[in-house]
């Protein structure tokens, strides 16, 4: 499984990086677990990050993911990447865009069930996103 799980994991990025929403649901199941949410505000319930990525690239055009290292095993995938792109759009933590630019590493643990991304857990370098784009430090909410 390992093989094709690598493969579903960069189709999902490539989707992405090519802005194909609609292709999204090829790579995930509809009711995909993001445990450490893609953006701030993002429901904490099954499919959520569908519109969370749709959020995500509706702020940043340019947005890339460069996938630095991938490793599988079993039913999971492990991806070391960089993330860049320009703040050109609202977002909810910067409702006016910012048009600066960002480039940081993330790190992504995705887990598959019947050949699609079910969970999503992520780290990325948050502070250094904020630093970059001159984005106010977030209050606890």
């Amino acid at each position: 499984m390992t093989a094709a799980a690598k493969t579903v994991v960069q189709g999902l990025f490539d989707a992405i990086n090519d802005r194909r929403l609609g292709d999204l649901r090829r790579y995930m199941a509809d009711d995909v677990v993001d445990h450490n949410k893609v953006i701030h505000g993002e429901p904490d319930e099954p499919g959520a990050a569908f519109d969370a990525i749709a959020q995500q690239l509706d702020a940043f055009e340019p947005f890339h993911l460069k996938v630095e290292e991938m490793i599988g095993e079993g039913d999971r995938v492990a991806v070391r990447l960089t993330m860049s792109g320009v703040n050109s759009g609202s977002h909810p933590r910067m409702p006016e865009p910012t048009h600066r630019s960002f480039t940081v590493e993330a790190i992504f643990i995705l887990t598959l069930r019947d050949g699609k991304i079910s969970e999503m857990r992520a780290v990325s370098d948050r502070l250094g996103m904020f630093l970059q784009l001159a984005w106010d430090w977030p209050q606890v909410d």
